[in-house]
């Protein structure tokens, strides 16, 4: 997959793309709904993305809370993996948020990318004050020579397919929940950064890993599969994960850390991919080491039996 990030300067092959417009944030069964009728639009055409970095809710209020579900280049991943060959990851700043719906549909999809065909969702809006809508769109795409489609919004047993439907399942623990949204586990990939190694003290050896600028799931204690992504140990494991501020050990920003099971390496600074199935507790702060480690092997037990169901 390429990605290009500028749309004043594109090479003559990535352009004539068919392509699904949005944010794609988690790339969910929604989104994937939206891709293939980008796919099928115009089959013989290149199959393209057109999103924004950073998601233009950061840029707006960027001193709101966390709520990407995945990163940029997490985001790339996944799509690549759904066959997507073209990324336009366009930098959302002042110049584009000013554009007026017209200025964006000609200057950057018509003129800048050389867009076929485009896919929208039906409450797709864009352009200066997001005064643009879906039918605007298709009106200008007959203007300038590019089909659209507008794609219906997705519901599932009455509840509408949506990153926001996603987090809020997150965030009350729901981990299977949002994975029949997304239509794969939620992860959280991203290098293992260096820790306090607590962990190795008390028998558990964790992969720590940032979850900053992510929406945080709800705090505690989960059953997760892990992928390590390069080197060495590349593979995929079971594990249990701790999501919070470790309330043992003061206060502390919120991060991932994991205990693979049978596991043996350094994995400092290697890319892993940890996804959430199930919650098995909250995060609770406890008397003694003695009792986090009586806690801490029975999660093991506990994710083990639901890993090994699966």
């Amino acid at each position: 997959m390429r990605i290009i990030s500028d749309y004043q300067f594109v090479n003559e092959a990535d352009r004539g793309a068919t392509a699904a417009i949005g944010n794609f944030d988690g790339v969910h069964l929604g989104h994937l709904s939206v891709i293939e009728m980008a796919r099928a639009a115009a089959p013989d055409a290149p199959l393209g993305i057109v999103t924004f970095d950073p998601h233009p809710r950061a840029y707006f209020a960027p001193k709101s809370p966390p709520f990407r579900l995945m990163s940029s280049a997490a985001r790339a991943s996944r799509l690549a993996k759904v066959g997507v060959e073209k990324l336009y990851q366009l930098p959302f700043n002042t110049a584009m948020a000013s554009l007026t719906p017209i200025e964006f549909a000609g200057k950057i999809l018509h003129r800048g990318l050389g867009l076929k065909h485009v896919v929208v969702g039906a409450d797709f809006c864009f352009g200066k004050d997001r005064a643009g809508t879906a039918a605007d769109l298709e009106d200008f795409g007959r203007q300038l020579g590019f089909g659209v489609t507008i794609a219906p919004l997705m519901s599932q047993s009455e509840q509408t397919v949506s990153s926001t439907a996603i987090r809020t399942a997150l965030s009350e623990a729901r981990p299977r929940d949002a994975a029949a949204m997304l239509g794969h586990w939620h992860r959280i990939e991203g290098p293992v950064i260096g820790g306090e190694q607590r962990g190795r003290e008390l028998g558990y050896p964790t992969a720590n890993m940032s979850i900053d600028g992510l929406h945080p799931p709800a705090f505690g204690v989960y059953a997760v599969l892990a992928d390590v992504l390069e080197g060495p140990h590349k593979g995929s494991y079971h594990g249990v994960a701790s999501m919070g501020v470790r309330p043992m050990f003061g206060e502390n920003k919120p991060n991932l850390e994991t205990f693979i099971f049978d596991f043996k390496g350094d994995l400092y600074g290697s890319t892993i991919s940890i996804a959430l199935v199930d919650h098995l507790r909250g995060e609770e702060k406890f008397n003694s080491l003695e009792a986090l480690i009586t806690q801490m092997d029975a999660d093991s037990a506990n994710a083990r039996a639901i890993l090994a169901a699966l």
